[in-house]
Order: structure tokens, then C-alpha cells, then sequence
């Protein structure tokens, strides 16, 4: 049986007398977390029965909450039915007391399908996977390197299983998420596209290059990396915008997978290998520190640093006002070499901010003023 983990966003949905919406990539427990608060009526739309009830006819929506008075009501897969919104909002405007638990995995489908997405009246909330809080900084680095975080994988031990599900990830998210939900007229092409996507991650993203090795018009790919972010399962960075023209930065986005067991899990290979591991402790560190602020209710955005003249820094994080440049590295054997892009950086942004490399090995060392910190 797998284990519950409890999640740093619990507490603010426990203490919030406004309803939520919970929104987040399939199987980061947006379920599992909204069944641990006890909603007195659960309408799962990934019910086809339910589904196709309450889409022949809205009335039975209103009649199942009409049928007692319910206090907390949690509507699951709401992005299959965007249009009950329109009917949660009557009841959240109408009914002083009642309040809706609401998740999805596609903000997509809310957008295209005209939404009401409640402003004012929903608080919206991000499920990614578990951050190291959340496991109270346990994290074996190898093993969520290897299989991720993704709540069920964490707390399966068996690898054999952790490997299976992963594999399936894929699969059932093209299906049900991207066929089912109708999000592409040609599954094969996203199909193709999602593979060769997955092996630029970490890179400077080339449209045209992975049109070609995808045997995909090159119009597509914009609009299918657009279909990728807006179901969560990846995030594009940019170029740190006050440093654009100063440093001549090389303008093209880089590209990142929601987790690295997935990923993985979508590679065939679940081997944190040397030759592998720089782009997997990149991916591992943009995704906790992402989802530790959604989770914080902190605000966040990362940039790119990469000048046409060759110096380069992993991450530039802006968090709460704060700028933090990180250099990400697999070894703590760090040369000075490596801190030349941290070391150039306050020519080109003169503010102040904090600069870090973070590595996968034990050491805790200052070099040429710079600190390096284990992961």
C-alpha cells in the first residue's frame, strides 16, 4: 500500500474559507490531497457514466448538490467540463457557507472552452510533485535523479513497479489527456513531437530542428509546446529579461519536464549515468525550487543566461523580489572555470543578488567567494 505524504499546501486549504481550485500534472495527488480534507460530496468527472450524465443535462449537476445541504463539495477533472463553472459560481454567490474543492490537469481546456475561471471567488492553487519539505529533506539524490517525485513512485520502494508505472506515464497521458480532451486533431504527430521534445531538455530549444527530426510541420511545434505547458507536464524559460541586450543573450527558450522519473520513464532509461546526470540535476533543481514556491505561495520565475559569446548560467531565479543566479553541477570538483559565468554577472546586472552553484556531492566550500552548496 502506498504512503500518504503530507503536503505544504494542506495547511492553506484547510485554513481558507474560500473555495479552490487545485490545479497540477496527473498523479501529484490533487485527489488524494482534496480527500484527506473530507468534502461531504465528490463528483468525479473521470467517471464516463457521471460524465455523460451530467453533460446531457446540467440539471442533474444542480440536483446533486441541491440533494442535501452540502457544506463542501470537491468536482474532480473539472476541465472536462468547463461550463459548470458558470453554475459553481451561482452556488458560491448564492449559498453563503458552501464551499467547492475543484481540480484539473489542463488549464488549456478551461481557457479554450470559455471558462469562467472565478476571479475573486476561487483561490488557485499548484500540485507538482513532492519537494524535499515535504519529505522532510530525505531525498536519496540518486534515487530522485532515477524515478523523481511523484508522490505514488516516493513511497513504492520496488523498482520494478516504480519503472512500470512510469513507462505508462506517457501513454496514458497522450490518451487521456491529450485524445480524450481533443487538444490535437493528429495524436501520431503530437506523439512524435513529445519524444524528440524530451530529448532536448535542458537545451536551447530549435524549433525548426525538432519540427524536422519529429516529421512535424514547423508551425506545429509552438502551439504542441503550448499544449505541453498548459497540461503542466513542461515549462519553457527565457532570457533574463535586464540582461538581454547588455550581455547579447542568445534568445531562444530552454525546455523542462515536470519530473525526472517521467522523463525517464519516457527515455526507456531509468540510469542516472555521468553522461546524463548534468541535465537530470538541472531539471531536479528548476522543478523543486518551482514547485516549493507554488507550494509556498511564493512568487517565482526563472531565466535563462546564455551569451552568443560563450559564457553561460544555469538558472537565474527571481523569488520574491529576491534574484538568486545558480549554476547547477553533478561533482563537487568545482574549477574555476565553472564560475565564470556567476563571476561575470554583475556587469551585467549590477543589482544586488545572490550567486550559488549547487552540486551533487557533500562538500559545503566557498570558492572565489561564490558557495557551493550540496543539493
Amino acid at each position: 500500500m502506498s504512503m500518504y505524504v503530507p503536503r505544504l499546501i494542506e495547511s492553506a486549504l484547510n485554513n481558507s474559507t474560500k473555495s479552490a481550485l487545485l490545479l497540477g500534472p496527473r498523479q501529484t495527488g490533487k485527489s488524494t490531497l482534496i480527500g484527506k480534507l473530507k468534502p461531504e460530496l465528490t463528483l468525479n468527472l473521470a467517471d464516463e457514466t457521471l460524465f455523460v450524465e451530467l453533460s446531457s443535462d446540467l440539471q442533474a449537476f444542480k440536483d446533486r448538490v441541491e440533494s442535501r445541504p452540502y457544506k463542501t463539495i470537491f468536482v474532480d477533472e473539472i476541465q472536462r467540463m468547463p461550463e459548470l463553472l458558470n453554475l459553481v459560481q451561482f452556488y458560491i454567490d448564492q449559498r453563503k457557507g458552501m464551499r467547492f474543492y475543484l481540480t484539473g490537469s489542463s488549464a488549456r481546456k478551461l481557457r479554450r472552452g470559455g471558462a469562467n475561471l472565478l476571479p475573486g471567488r476561487v483561490i488557485n492553487y499548484f500540485l507538482g510533485p513532492l519537494v524535499a519539505k515535504e519529505a522532510d529533506y530525505a531525498f536519496a539524490t540518486m534515487a530522485v535523479l532515477n524515478y523523481g517525485t511523484l508522490p505514488e513512485i516516493y513511497s513504492i520502494e520496488d523498482e520494478k513497479s516504480r519503472q512500470s508505472i512510469l513507462r505508462s506515464y506517457s501513454v496514458s497521458y497522450l490518451k487521456e489527456e491529450i485524445q480524450h480532451e481533443a487538444l490535437v486533431r493528429n495524436l501520431p504527430s503530437f506523439a512524435r513531437f513529445f519524444h524528440v521534445a524530451c530529448q532536448s531538455v535542458g537545451q536551447l530549444i530549435d524549433y525548426t530542428k525538432i519540427a524536422k527530426a519529429a516529421k512535424v510541420s514547423r508551425h506545429s511545434i509552438p502551439r504542441f509546446f503550448e499544449i505541453l505547458e498548459d497540461t503542466m507536464v513542461a515549462t519553457r524559460i527565457y532570457p533574463f529579461e535586464p540582461a538581454i541586450e547588455s550581455a547579447d543573450l542568445i534568445k531562444h527558450p530552454r525546455f523542462f519536464l515536470f519530473d525526472n522519473g517521467v522523463f525517464n520513464g519516457l527515455l526507456g532509461n531509468f540510469n542516472a549515468s555521468i553522461d546524463r546526470r548534468g541535465p537530470l540535476m538541472e531539471q531536479l533543481v528548476f522543478n523543486q525550487i518551482k514547485d516549493s514556491c507554488g507550494a509556498l505561495e511564493k512568487s517565482f520565475k526563472a531565466s535563462t543566461f546564455r551569451t552568443r559569446g560563450g559564457l553561460e548560467i544555469d538558472f537565474i531565479f527571481e523569488v520574491e523580489g529576491d534574484t538568486i543566479a545558480v549554476e547547477v553541477k553533478s561533482s563537487d570538483n568545482i574549477q574555476s572555470e565553472d564560475l565564470r559565468g556567476l563571476k561575470s554577472f554583475p556587469n551585467h546586472y549590477p543589482r544586488k543578488h545572490l550567486s550559488m552553484v549547487l552540486h551533487a556531492g557533500s562538500r559545503e566550500i566557498k570558492k572565489e567567494g561564490i558557495w557551493c552548496l550540496p543539493l
